[in-house]
């Protein structure tokens, strides 16, 4: 599902799929859940471990983010750490997508965590 991004960070005109989860409309498996952000599983996981970290705010990519959305960022990769010690991740790739042509297909932030296999480089 591909979601136009949004001038607005209004989390209640958010309609992607993630603005669903986060108003509770469309189950997820939860690993994590804080005041700032979100962290469950992928539905369509590219490795044994595969969360996604989402903001509470919506800001369609991390191209739209500002400089005043410095902590909640920060935030959001100190999350993505965490949920992968706990997934028992000794190392692991943390991902952003910025832009259709970079891969992101669900235009909210989303900080993808990967893990559990050897991972190749470059990616795609």
């Amino acid at each position: 599902m591909v979601s136009s991004p949004s001038p607005s960070g209004d989390s209640t005109a958010n309609d992607t799929i993630f603005g669903r989860i986060l108003r509770g409309e469309i189950p997820c498996d939860p690993v994590y859940s804080d005041g700032q952000c979100l962290a469950f599983r992928d539905v369509q996981p590219q490795a044994p471990v595969h969360v996604l970290v989402i903001p509470r705010q919506w800001i369609p990519s991390l191209a739209e983010a500002r400089l005043e959305d410095q902590e909640l960022l920060g935030h959001l990769l100190l999350v993505a750490s965490q949920v992968a010690r706990q997934e028992g991740l000794s190392s692991w790739r943390t991902v952003i997508n910025s832009g259709a042509e970079a891969g992101q297909t669900v235009f909210h932030l989303h900080v993808h965590v990967i893990g559990g296999r050897p991972l190749a480089w470059p990616p795609g």
